[in-house]
């Protein structure tokens, strides 16, 4: 990282914290698709918000110029840092009275810097990246390509680390125009920016996934090899949309705030106990963390009783054969989250027939639904308890009780036998580590940061004895 970009300002604070920030690399056009969603999620908010951005130079600007012209219409204010180009202040937009150009000068390690900060009072949004350098591609080089140019960073719905990161530019800011930074900290001050609701999340993770879905069926790139990687990354960027929002979920429940982890932490462990092959693990995994997207558990089946929803064990690419659901809509040009999508939605079979929304009894269940139901309604269980006298001993054996009394018509037997010998494990000092996904440029991780070291310590102390 550049000393002195901000960037490097916001990793410095947060590296010996307890919440160290985790970073990915992004391809242009993946960040192209990103911003844009975020921005004109802008339009179809309420809010006022306060937008800052860096474009490197003036002329990635000037292409997005009328762009801005209707986000100065929604904004309060809205700052723009770029090294001078031509036009670059002429431009009509340049001229509207809540939007202000910074001319940062061409050595500002800013000046190789990506952002898109907006904060609002319901909407909280950033982009904050720098560009590779040279010696960063290595013997690759640098692309050829535009769209194939990389950056580091990271991008988050995060309302708290979205406003220190707002006050780390307007920081800079002020070593250009002090009246002007005087200005945005005012307007920052008066924005409380509080988490996003599931309803606001659902509509900003839609168009996130939309556009990038668009950005993949519109790469033009020299070679296969370069477009497989851009699809990559930008389909990697659509699961993080997902996982994002399911962690902002958790976190706005302040009665029950580690549901993911720690339902993720019961399941895999009985994906263990199980023996369930590694790419079912994954799977498990993902839907866990996932499984408190509520429109994903509202949506309806079009599964009809009796289907075979099996998995072809030889074949850990097959999706489950039932069409995807009207609320998972967004997820059909996903195969990785088709079958996460069928997981979710058939949670609330039961094992007797009468559940919904097929109706599907026993092993016509999904397995992962079924085991996700189970744990999901232990770890419910558990964490209503946890206010109560109880021992830790106590609470795992009257939540065990519980579920045993919902055995072979709400659960499937086979499975609270096995969450039995998982809770005995717990009784008799079992610890299950309540790992911290974290971002990556892979499929299956998330950058959760959201938790303290504290909350998690007294959480997993609560998952032994």
């Amino acid at each position: 990282m550049l000393e002195g970009s901000i960037l490097q300002k916001l990793e410095t604070a947060h590296r010996y914290s307890k919440r160290p920030i985790q970073f990915g690399v992004y391809y242009k056009h993946t960040l192209v698709s990103l911003c844009h969603a975020l921005e004109d999620h802008i339009l179809k908010n309420d809010g006022t918000p306060l937008v800052i951005t860096a474009f490197q130079q003036g002329k990635w600007y000037l292409q997005e110029a009328e762009r801005y012209a209707d986000i100065a219409k929604k904004a309060s204010q809205v700052a723009i840092m770029a090294a001078p180009h031509t036009g670059f202040a002429e431009h009509s937009t340049s001229q509207l009275p809540n939007v202000n150009l910074v001319a940062i000068d061409p050595a500002d390690p800013v000046a190789q810097e990506w952002h898109l900060i907006i904060l609002s009072q319901n909407y909280t949004a950033m982009v904050i990246c720098q560009e590779l350098s040279e010696a960063d591609y290595g013997s690759t080089g640098v692309p050829a390509s535009d769209v194939e140019r990389k950056f580091y960073g990271l991008w988050t719905f995060e309302p708290e680390l979205v406003q220190e990161t707002a006050e780390l530019a307007i920081s800079h800011i002020e070593s250009y125009n002090p009246e002007l930074a005087k200005e945005l900290k005012a307007h920052k001050d008066i924005i409380q920016p509080r988490l996003a609701t599931p309803e606001d999340l659902s509509a900003v993770v839609s168009l996130v996934v939309d556009y990038l879905q668009t950005g993949q069926v519109n790469i033009s790139v020299p070679t296969a090899t370069s477009h497989q990687a851009l699809d990559r990354n930008l389909v990697s960027n659509e699961i993080q949309a997902f996982l994002r929002m399911a962690q902002m979920i958790d976190a706005a429940d302040i009665t029950n705030p580690m549901a993911a982890a720690e339902v993720v932490a019961l399941a895999e462990t009985m994906g263990q106990l199980l023996d369930l092959p590694a790419w079912q693990t994954k799977r498990l995994r993902l839907a866990g963390l996932l499984q408190r997207i509520d429109p994903l558990q509202r949506a309806e089946s079009v599964l009809s009783p009796g289907s075979s929803t099996r998995y072809q064990e030889d074949a850990p690419c097959c999706p489950l054969t039932c069409p995807l659901v009207p609320g998972a809509q967004v997820l059909r040009t996903m195969p990785r989250l088709r079958a996460i999508a069928q997981i979710l939605t058939h949670q609330s079979e039961w094992w007797d027939g009468t559940g919904e929304p097929a109706g599907l009894a026993g092993d016509e269940i999904p397995l992962e639904s079924r085991i996700l139901a189970l744990v999901a309604d232990f770890q419910w269980r558990v964490n209503q308890k946890k206010t109560s006298q109880l021992s830790p001993e106590e609470i795992f054996t009257q939540a065990l009780e519980e579920c045993k009394q919902l055995q072979s018509y709400r659960f499937d037997p086979k499975l609270v036998d096995t969450l039995t010998l998982l809770v005995m494990g717990l009784q008799q000092g079992l610890d299950l580590p309540l790992m911290t996904p974290k971002v990556s440029t892979g499929m299956w991780l998330l950058n959760s940061r959201l938790d303290s070291e504290t909350k998690s310590g007294e959480i997993r102390s609560s998952y032994r004895q």
